[in-house]
Formats: C-alpha cells, sequence, structure tokens
C-alpha cells in the first residue's frame, strides 16, 4: 500500500514539473525576443543592368519597408538576399506568386506576407531582376 502511495506522489510531483516546465516554455520571454529580432545581412551592391535599376527603384517604394535597403532584412521581414531565395529552390515565379497572392510563413517568423495588388507584373519582373542581380553579385 506505501508502495502505491509513494508511485502517486511522484507521479503527482512529475506531471506539475512537467506543467512547469511545458509553462516556462511557452512564456512570451526567450522565444518571442529571438524571433522579434531583425534578421539582416550585408549586401555587396553590383553595378545594375537597366531593368535591375528600374527593380531597385520599385523595391525601394513597395519592397524595402519590410525586405530592407537592397534587400537585406528588416524586423518586419526576412532578406532576400539569402540562399533560401536562391533560383533553385525559389524560382522567379516563387516571387511572382508571393507578390500577387501574399505567401504563408515558412521559412522566418516574420509572419504571412499579404499580396501586394498595386504592383504590376512589369514592376514584379524588374524587382525579380534586381533581387537576382544582388543575389549573384553576393553569391547567391
Amino acid at each position: 500500500m506505501r508502495r502505491i502511495a509513494n508511485v502517486t506522489k511522484i507521479a503527482i510531483v512529475a506531471a506539475i514539473g512537467g506543467g512547469i516546465a511545458a509553462w516556462l516554455w511557452q512564456a512570451p520571454g526567450s522565444r518571442e525576443t529571438a524571433e522579434s529580432q531583425a534578421f539582416t545581412v550585408a549586401v555587396n551592391v553590383p553595378e545594375l543592368s537597366g531593368l535591375a535599376a528600374e527593380g531597385k527603384a520599385e523595391f525601394d517604394k513597395v519592397c524595402a519597408e519590410c525586405h530592407g535597403k537592397n534587400a537585406a532584412g528588416t524586423d518586419k521581414g526576412p532578406p532576400l538576399v539569402h540562399d533560401i531565395y536562391k533560383p533553385g529552390h525559389h524560382a522567379d515565379e516563387a516571387f511572382l506568386a508571393a507578390v500577387r497572392f501574399g505567401v504563408r510563413q515558412h521559412h522566418w517568423p516574420y509572419g504571412n506576407m499579404p499580396p501586394q495588388p498595386e504592383v504590376a507584373d512589369k514592376q514584379i519582373v524588374a524587382i525579380i531582376r534586381y533581387v537576382r542581380e544582388l543575389q549573384a553579385a553576393n553569391g547567391i
């Protein structure tokens, strides 16, 4: 009978300890702080082609607020000059679809990207050329 009482006490203590550990793990402190920090990269800016220069002007108007100057990232959006966005993983069509339809968060902790309906296809093509030239100049 004593053995059953001891096992019960141990189980109760373990459950309480596990609950406290889970609560602490879910607490806003450490994870939220890590996720809210901006992930930025240093970007080498090359001499741009004509289309990429147009893309830079458009990017600065509609994308830089979240993705940063020269697509280096901010606390609102990820850097686009990053291996994750290399053409073999995110083709140009993925960028086009992200601008047209938005995209669910899947690589970064910034949340979903909303669609950008004010950006015309011609502008998107120029922005993609700009991002791709930045990537190429930075080994991506």
